[in-house]
């Protein structure tokens, strides 16, 4: 039978189907979300749900937000978290990488392997050490406590080994031929060349960031050191307060937006770095 007979287009439409399935599922608490953002707060909590809203409420809800609690500085600390995360961990990343992927020394593939083995550890349970090593250092409730343990990431080591580990070694030792110390070769021959990567690497380490909650929320207690994540609590604790579902559904959205924006204008770059390091090398 072609390829094009009956059997293949119905395979082809119950894919369609399918992966419209999926997405609804999945978009539909975004949905929900947005929507409520602009919502009453009866509205929110009726046991009816509109897909519009029936009280529309405009920018009342996000005013309403900045009025409960400090939004400004929720996302000041989570602008300021992500920044610093993303920026050492792309540097060190890059430079473990380099050195992993063009340098041969006594242990590195034992060392390699230790570096890639804490990927496997689960973030449950690394917080407990993390949170006595600041306690320790008097870090706890500090940018430091807050910043520090995320800004260096072992997935982002192994990714950069093996985008490096496909440079050719005839460019690097060509530059060394010419006197070029490692540093230079790092800065102007091999960080160029793995720009497509660092980009990937970014998107990765941003979303990991801007959207983490666990490490915070057990770092920091203060609330001008809250990041949105945690912030959000500050609207749904029924202890504080009546809950603010409304204002806790606005500041969601604005913790959400700028996560939509890298996924629809850069989710190339997040797939390829998804993928590419579990295929390289």
């Amino acid at each position: 039978m072609s390829v094009f007979g009956s059997p293949v287009r119905r395979s082809a439409a119950l894919s369609v189907v399918m992966t419209a399935v999926v997405a609804i599922v999945f978009f539909f608490p975004i949905y929900f979300m947005l929507v409520s953002a602009f919502k009453s707060e009866p509205e929110i909590i009726s046991q009816t749900f509109s897909f519009l809203p029936l009280d529309f409420q405009g920018l009342g809800q996000f005013q309403r937000a900045a009025e409960i609690a400090p939004l400004g500085t929720y996302l000041f600390n989570s602008s300021l978290v992500a920044a610093i995360n993303v920026g050492v961990t792309l540097l060190f990343s890059a430079l473990a990488g380099y050195g992993f992927a063009k340098f041969t020394f006594p242990g590195r593939t034992a060392l390699f392997l230790f570096v890639i083995s804490t990927m496997m550890i689960p973030t449950q349970i690394l917080v407990v050490p993390l949170f006595v090593e600041i306690k320790l250092l008097g870090w706890v409730n500090s940018y430091q406590g807050l910043i520090v343990p995320g800004m260096m990431n072992a997935f982002g080591v192994f990714m950069m080994r093996q985008y490096v580990y496909d440079i050719p070694d005839e460019i690097i030792e060509a530059a060394r031929a010419d006197g070029a110390g490692e540093i230079r070769i790092f800065f102007f021959i091999v960080l160029p060349l793995l720009t497509p990567a660092l980009a990937s690497l970014a998107i990765i380490i941003f979303i990991w960031s801007w959207g983490n909650f666990l490490w915070p929320l057990v770092a920091v207690t203060r609330e001008e050191l809250a990041v949105l994540a945690t912030g959000i609590t500050s609207y749904t604790q029924p202890y504080q307060r009546q809950p603010m579902w409304g204002a806790a559904m606005a500041v969601a959205t604005i913790a959400t937006l700028p996560l939509l924006v890298l996924f629809v204008f850069f989710q190339r770059y997040l797939v390829k770095g998804m993928t590419a390091a579990a295929v390289k090398g």
